[in-house]
C-alpha cells in the first residue's frame, strides 16, 4: 500500500504544474547534482546548494523537479507564510490558528533585478495610503518558507542580497524593520544558486557558507546527448505518457527521501569517522571548521538515503567533494583543480 506521501502526490499528479514538470527521475546523467539536492531535501539545515556549470545543463530543471517531486505540506489556512501548526506556536500574532490545508511545496525564483523590499517584505503602501494602517507586505523569503528559494546566475546578485539570504537561510527566521514596522516571521528555505563561473565566480567568503557546491558539465558522449533530446522530446510531445512513464521510478525516490528523513537523527556517528573527516579536510587545507560539520552532516544524510544504521567510510567519501571544493585555499604551487585535489587526499586518508 502506498504511504500516505505517495497518495498525497497521486492526487496532485494531474495538475497543470505537475504535468509540466520534468521528472527528476528522468533527467539524464547529472548524479552529483541530483545527489546534493536528495541530501538538502532530506536535511534543509545542510546550508543550500550552490551550482556551477554550463548553461543549458538542467540545473533549474532538476531543482524544479525534486520540488514537484515533494509530498504537498500542511498550512494555516489563509496564512501568508504557509506556517505549520509548529509555526503558528512560534509566531502566533500572524498565523491566527485557522484551519489545515494541502499545499504544493513552495519553489520560488529570485530576479536577478530584485530589490531588499521585495526580497525581505516591507511596509504595505497601498493599505497604507488608503486606511493609514501600517501592514506588512510579505517579501519572497515568505513565499519560500517550507520550500526552496532558487537564484539563477547567482555570482551576479549583488553581495550584500547574497549575505542577507544565506543568514536568513542558516537562521530560519527573516526580521524586518521598516517605516516604523518590526515584523518577525518564519523563512526555513533550501537555497539553491547557480551560475556559470564564465561570468563572475561567487565571492570566497560567501561561497564558503553554502552547504554543499556542485560541479556540472555538457555531456561529452554522443550517447548521453542523444538520450537527453529523445526524454525532452517525449516530454514536450505528451506531457501525461511520459510522467507515467516515470512514475514508478518516481515514487521509490520520494519513499527515499521520506526514509531518509525518519531515519537522520538516529544515524550513529563513531568517533573513528570524525577522525576521518578531520583528516580530510585537514589534508586539503580546508578553511575554518563548516568542512567537518558540513561533511559530517551531508555523511549523515547519504547514510540515511543509503538505509544505513551508522555513517561510515563510504557515505564520507560520497559527498566529501561537493561539502569541500568550494573550501580550499588557493594553492600558488599546486594548479590542480579543487577536485582532482579532494579525489587525491581521499585515496591518502581512506588508503
Amino acid at each position: 500500500m502506498r504511504n500516505e506521501a505517495l497518495a498525497s502526490t497521486g492526487a496532485l499528479r494531474h495538475s497543470p504544474d505537475a504535468m509540466a514538470r520534468f521528472p527528476f527521475s528522468a533527467i539524464v546523467g547529472q548524479d552529483e547534482m541530483k545527489q546534493a539536492l536528495l541530501i538538502a531535501a532530506v536535511d534543509p539545515a545542510i546550508g543550500g546548494v550552490m551550482v556551477f556549470g554550463d548553461r543549458g545543463t538542467g540545473k533549474s530543471t532538476a531543482a524544479r523537479a525534486l520540488a514537484g517531486l515533494l509530498p504537498p505540506i500542511s498550512a494555516i489556512k489563509d496564512c501568508p507564510y504557509r506556517c505549520s501548526k509548529e509555526d503558528a506556536a512560534r509566531y502566533p500574532d500572524i498565523c491566527g490558528s485557522g484551519p489545515l490545508r494541502k499545499t504544493p511545496v513552495p519553489f520560488v525564483d529570485l530576479p536577478l533585478g530584485a530589490t531588499e523590499d521585495r526580497v525581505l517584505g516591507a511596509l504595505d503602501l497601498e493599505r497604507a495610503l488608503r486606511s493609514g494602517e501600517k501592514a506588512f507586505e510579505p517579501g519572497l523569503l515568505a513565499k519560500a518558507h517550507r520550500g526552496f528559494l532558487y537564484i539563477d546566475e547567482i555570482n551576479l546578485l549583488e553581495d550584500h542580497l547574497v549575505d542577507l539570504l544565506l543568514d536568513v537561510a542558516a537562521s530560519g527566521e527573516n526580521v524586518v524593520e521598516r517605516e516604523g514596522l518590526s515584523v518577525r516571521h518564519p523563512a526555513k528555505f533550501v537555497l539553491i544558486g547557480s551560475g556559470n563561473p564564465e561570468e563572475g565566480e561567487l565571492r570566497p567568503q560567501l561561497l564558503d557558507r553554502f552547504g554543499l557546491s556542485v560541479e556540472v558539465r555538457t555531456p561529452g558522449d554522443i550517447e548521453t546527448r542523444v538520450e537527453i533530446m529523445r526524454r525532452c522530446a517525449a516530454q514536450e510531445s505528451d506531457p501525461d505518457a511520459f510522467a507515467e512513464t516515470w512514475q514508478a521510478q518516481e515514487d521509490e525516490i520520494l519513499r527515499q527521501i521520506d526514509r531518509g528523513r525518519k531515519r537522520l537523527g538516529k544515524i550513529a556517528v563513531p568517533d573513528a569517522i570524525l577522525t576521518k573527516a578531520a583528516e580530510l579536510c585537514m589534508a586539503v587545507g580546508a578553511d575554518g571548521l563548516r568542512g567537518e560539520l558540513t561533511l559530517m552532516r551531508a555523511g549523515k544524510a547519504q547514510a540515511a538515503l543509503a538505509g544505513a544504521k551508522a555513517l561510515r567510510e563510504e557515505h564520507l567519501i560520497a559527498v566529501a567533494p561537493s561539502a569541500l571544493r568550494h573550501r580550499l585555499r588557493r594553492d600558488v604551487l599546486d594548479e590542480t583543480g579543487s577536485t582532482a585535489r579532494i579525489e587525491r587526499a581521499i585515496a591518502e586518508v581512506f588508503s
